[in-house]
């Protein structure tokens, strides 16, 4: 995957997140539309840990694959 995609995803996460963070109650946030906004927070969160996962990886294998 080309570094550029994996920083547009990023963004693209990033902009779910902050989406999501405005349809959340905090009077009230695991009742109703809070808790699906929660898990819309959650789940981008997850993507961009395993795009930081994945590109940590490929310079890894680049590494090892200079020596």
């Amino acid at each position: 995957m080309n570094k550029t995609l994996t920083i547009v995803l990023i963004l693209l996460a990033l902009g779910l997140i902050a989406y999501n963070i405005t349809l959340v109650d905090f009077s009230n946030p695991f009742q109703g539309d809070s808790t699906i906004a929660l898990i819309g927070i959650v789940a981008p969160l997850c993507a961009i840990v395993l795009l930081l996962i994945f590109a940590t990886s490929k310079k890894i294998d680049k590494k090892l694959k200079e020596d």
